[in-house]
C-alpha cells in the first residue's frame, strides 16, 4: 500500500458507475470536483437530441490545480517499483471487465455508437491498453555496451525515467478507447497524468476516475479536467509544468497545438486525420472483401480516423463490386443504439451531422452520383425522433483532385473510384495531405508487398482491417500526426533517455 500524498483530499465513497446519468465533474487531486467558476456545458445524446447531464466547464484555474497535485504525486509514483504500478493497472483493468455492462451502456448513450460495438470493441479494448502497458513496463529493457578506446575500458548504458506531468487530450470517437491509449503508457512508466477527454463524450473517463480509487492508484496521479479544447485543452498545451503532451484529433487543431508546444521544447505526439484507401484488386476474395470493405468504411458511424473512406477497385470489377458494396451498405440496420440488432447508430452531435451532410452536399455540386444515403436518416424509433442520424453514403463518378476525395468528413460517406493497374492504384492511393492508413485487398503475395511498400501510409492492413498488435508502433505519414504511439514506441515516448558511462579502469 502506498502511503497517501500528504494533504490529499481523498473522496471517501466512490461514485456509482451503474447509472445513466451524464453528470460529469472533475477529478483532481483522489475527489470530483466542480468548476471554481461554477460553469458547466449540457452533455447531449446524440441519439435522441436531449440533454441528460451536465458537464463541469475547466479552464486554466482546474488546470493548474491538477498540475500542482500531479507534481506533489510525481515523487512517490515515479519511485514505486514498477510491479507496484503495473498491480494498480491491472487492478483497474480488471474493475473496467467487471463493469463492462454499464460502461458499455455509457458510451453508447454518450457517443450514439451501437452498443454491440461499445461491448465488443471499445470496452474491452480500455482493459486492454491498460493490461498491456502494465505488463509491458515490467519487461522492457534498455541498452548497455562495453567498449574500449586504446587502453581503458567502459561500460555505457541507458537509464529511461519517467518525465513528469503527462498532458493527455483525447477524441469523442473512441472515448474510453483511446483515453486509456495515452494515459496507460503515461502512467505505467512512471509519469503522472492531466487528462482531458472530449467535452462531448466525457462520461467514461469520469466513471474511470471512480474506478481508479478502488484501484488503489494514489491521489494526484491520474487527474481529469473537462472542458472545452480552447479552453482546458489550451491550458494544458500551454502549461509550463506539463513536458509531455499528447494529442488525438483534427489536424487543424493539431498545428495549432504544435505551434503553442514547440517553443517550449515539450515533446509532442500528434494522432490526426486521415483519407483512407482501400485498394481492391480483381483477384482478392470477392464475398470476404466486399464485407470488410463495408466495415471499413462504416464501422462507428465511419466515425474513426482509421475508415477506409475511398474505395479503388479495379476496373475489371469496378462494376460488379460496386453492385455489391451498395446492397451490403442498404443492408446495414440503421436504428436505436440501445438496441442489439443495431449497426449503424446516431452520429456524435447536431453540428457533425449538420457538417457530414454539408460535405453530402459539396459533392453532389462537385458532379458525384449518390447511389445510396445522401441524407439524414428518419428517426428509428419514438425515442431517437431528434436524434442525428445519417444513412450510409455511397458516392461515385469524383476524380483524386476533388475536395471530397481530398478533405476528412469524418462520417458514415464513402466514395468509389477505379484504377486501371497498380502504378494507377498507387497514384490515388497517395494523393491526399494525409498518410495514416490503407488496407489492400489482393491474393497475390508479391504485389501485397509492393503496395505496402509504396502506398504512403503509417499502417497497411492486407486483407483485414482494423486488426491491432498493440506491440507495433501506430501512427501516421504527413499530415496525418507527428510521432508514434504504441509498443516500445509508446514507453520511449513517456521516458527522458539519458546515457551513463563507467569506467572499467582498475
Amino acid at each position: 500500500m502506498v502511503n497517501p500524498l500528504p494533504n490529499a483530499n481523498v473522496q471517501s465513497e466512490a461514485v456509482s458507475i451503474s447509472s445513466d446519468t451524464g453528470d460529469v465533474q472533475h477529478f483532481i487531486d483522489g475527489a470530483f470536483v466542480s468548476s471554481a467558476s461554477g460553469a458547466t456545458m449540457e452533455n447531449i445524446d446524440p441519439a435522441t437530441g436531449q440533454v441528460y447531464g451536465s458537464i463541469a466547464a475547466g479552464a486554466q484555474a482546474e488546470v493548474d490545480r491538477a498540475v500542482e497535485a500531479a507534481n506533489r504525486a510525481f515523487s512517490i509514483w515515479s519511485k514505486m517499483a514498477p510491479a507496484d504500478r503495473s498491480s494498480r493497472l491491472l487492478r483497474l483493468a480488471d474493475l473496467i471487465d467487471t463493469n463492462l455492462e454499464s460502461l458499455a451502456r455509457a458510451e453508447s448513450v454518450d457517443t450514439g455508437k451501437p452498443i454491440a460495438l461499445a461491448r465488443a470493441v471499445d470496452i474491452p479494448r480500455a482493459a486492454s491498453n491498460l493490461r498491456y502497458f502494465a505488463n509491458a513496463v515490467l519487461h522492457h529493457h534498455s541498452e548497455a555496451y562495453e567498449h574500449q578506446q586504446g587502453a581503458s575500458r567502459a561500460l555505457s548504458y541507458t537509464l529511461r525515467q519517467p518525465r513528469g506531468v503527462a498532458g493527455t487530450i483525447s477524441p469523442w470517437n473512441l472515448p474510453l478507447y483511446l483515453f486509456t491509449w495515452k494515459v496507460a503508457p503515461a502512467l505505467a512508466t512512471g509519469n503522472t497524468v492531466v487528462a482531458k477527454p472530449s467535452e462531448v463524450t466525457p462520461v467514461t473517463a469520469h466513471r474511470l476516475a471512480a474506478l481508479s480509487l478502488e484501484a488503489d492508484i494514489p491521489p494526484g496521479v491520474f487527474n481529469i479536467v473537462h472542458g472545452r479544447g480552447d479552453e482546458a485543452g489550451a491550458a494544458i498545451v500551454a502549461h509550463p509544468q506539463i513536458p509531455t503532451i499528447t494529442f488525438t484529433g483534427g489536424t487543424a487543431t493539431g498545428k495549432h497545438i504544435a505551434a503553442t508546444a514547440a517553443p517550449m521544447f515539450k515533446r509532442l505526439a500528434l494522432e490526426l486525420g486521415g483519407k483512407n484507401p482501400t485498394l481492391v484488386f480483381a483477384d482478392c476474395d470477392f464475398e470476404t472483401t466486399v464485407s470488410g470493405a463495408t466495415r471499413a468504411a462504416f464501422a462507428n458511424q465511419g466515425q474513426i480516423c482509421l475508415c477506409g473512406s475511398r474505395l479503388l477497385i479495379e476496373r475489371s470489377i469496378f462494376e460488379k463490386f460496386t453492385d455489391a458494396f451498395v446492397d451490403r451498405v442498404q443492408s446495414l440496420r440503421q436504428g436505436d443504439p440501445l438496441e442489439e440488432s443495431t449497426q449503424q447508430g446516431a452520429v456524435v452531435s447536431l453540428a457533425h451531422q449538420r457538417k457530414v451532410l454539408n460535405a453530402i452536399d459539396v459533392a453532389r455540386q462537385e458532379g458525384g452520383t449518390i447511389l445510396c444515403g445522401g441524407e439524414a436518416a428518419p428517426a428509428p424509433n419514438d425515442r431517437c425522433r431528434t436524434g442525428y442520424f445519417v444513412k450510409p453514403t455511397v458516392i461515385t463518378g469524383l476524380d483524386e483532385h476533388c475536395r471530397t476525395n481530398r478533405e476528412e468528413i469524418f462520417g458514415p460517406v464513402v466514395t468509389l473510384m477505379p484504377f486501371d493497374d497498380t502504378d494507377h492504384a498507387i497514384r490515388l492511393a497517395n494523393a491526399t495531405d494525409y498518410g495514416l492508413a490503407a488496407s489492400i485487398w489482393t491474393n497475390n503475395l508479391k504485389r501485397a508487398h509492393h503496395l505496402a511498400d509504396r502506398v504512403q501510409a503509417g499502417i497497411i492492413w492486407i486483407n483485414c482491417w482494423l486488426v491491432r498488435d498493440l506491440r507495433v508502433p501506430f501512427g501516421g505519414m504527413k499530415q496525418s500526426g507527428v510521432g508514434r504511439e504504441g509498443g516500445a514506441e509508446a514507453l520511449h515516448f513517456f521516458t527522458e533517455p539519458k546515457s551513463v558511462c563507467l569506467s572499467l579502469d582498475e
